[in-house]
């Protein structure tokens, strides 16, 4: 492959725009999570993800569905209900649910793909988010979580006491500051993601991913699907670039298992999950988002 300056561009391109995307993201997010966690008491967030009857999967499921989260911005997110200690198999339904379910997504799928193909989809992330959910709790994979994740960042301590006028403004400090805390600890994982994902993106040819991926191929869902993951692309982003990849040949079954694949994983985000899951949790949760990738792609080959 030869190596053109189009490409050295694109990958440029694509690191600074993730690179202040997700800083801009994870910072917000793990200040706003910080916010909640300040006036939401621990124990409501514990009762309503950690229901024992079931219910608290399907809350978390369409929980993800309605916050408009990429792979790698659910991170700060599941940091906070991690430290709120919720329930750990609702903490991994809205894990897998959240990137691939919001408004914004199936509003795509409906105008790109159609009702029944956003309604198919719907269900099966829905679906394998909550089994996978469950099924790791009953496994017992919590053991997997490291211990410094339960842990509260602690803010460096200011010169002098605080005041009754000034105790807003050190609660929005303290907040800040354990914000700041935990984005350093996750950066160098995070620029490491970026960077080699980056890489991928802008050296692998959307022609050449088509052509593996093609109807002729019988192996083309889970070639696609494995492709999708270390690609850092958010799935309102992915959707339009399968709809030109259908158009190019490649087979509408890879295409689902390109979207679920890219969008419900990335490299980035695995990076940041080993800030805190063991390795055997991070081989579970690409199984379980592999597997999701092809099972949609064999069905909706099936089915449509």
């Amino acid at each position: 492959m030869v190596i053109t300056s189009e490409m050295v561009q694109e990958s440029a391109k694509m690191f600074a725009v993730l690179a202040v995307e997700l800083t801009v993201l994870f910072l917000a997010i793990s200040y706003i999570v910080g916010m909640l966690q300040e006036h939401i008491p621990p124990s409501k967030i514990q009762r309503i993800l950690s229901d024992k009857k079931g219910k608290g999967y399907v809350i978390a499921g369409f929980l993800g569905a309605i916050t408009p989260f990429c792979s790698c911005s659910t991170i700060p997110f599941l940091k906070g209900l991690l430290r709120a200690k919720a329930g750990f198999g609702t903490m991994l339904v809205f894990l897998f649910a959240s990137p691939l379910l919001n408004p914004i997504i199936m509003g795509l799928f409906v105008v790109t793909f159609g009702v029944d193909v956003a309604i198919f989809y719907f269900m099966i992330a829905m679906g394998v988010s909550i089994a996978a959910g469950y099924s790791l709790e009953k496994l017992g994979f919590e053991k997997y979580i490291k211990p410094e994740a339960y842990i509260t960042p602690d803010p460096k301590p200011s010169a002098s006491g605080c005041s009754v006028s000034n105790e807003h403004t050190s609660q929005w400090r303290k907040i800040w500051t354990s914000t700041w805390k935990d984005f350093k600890t996750v950066l160098p994982f995070l620029i490491v993601g970026i960077a080699l994902g980056s890489i991928i993106y802008g050296f692998m040819p959307a022609d050449y991913i088509a052509g593996v991926a093609s109807e002729s191929n019988p192996f083309a869902v889970p070639v696609a699907a494995v492709i999708g993951i270390p690609l850092y692309i958010r799935a309102e982003a992915v959707i339009p670039l399968s709809a030109a990849l259908a158009a190019k040949g490649m087979g509408l079954g890879a295409v689902m298992a390109l979207i679920i694949g890219s969008a419900g994983a990335s490299l980035t985000e695995v990076v940041l999950l080993k800030s805190f899951f063991r390795n055997q949790m991070i081989v579970a949760f690409l199984v379980v988002v592999l597997g999701m990738a092809i099972a949609a792609g064999y069905l909706y080959t099936y089915l449509f």
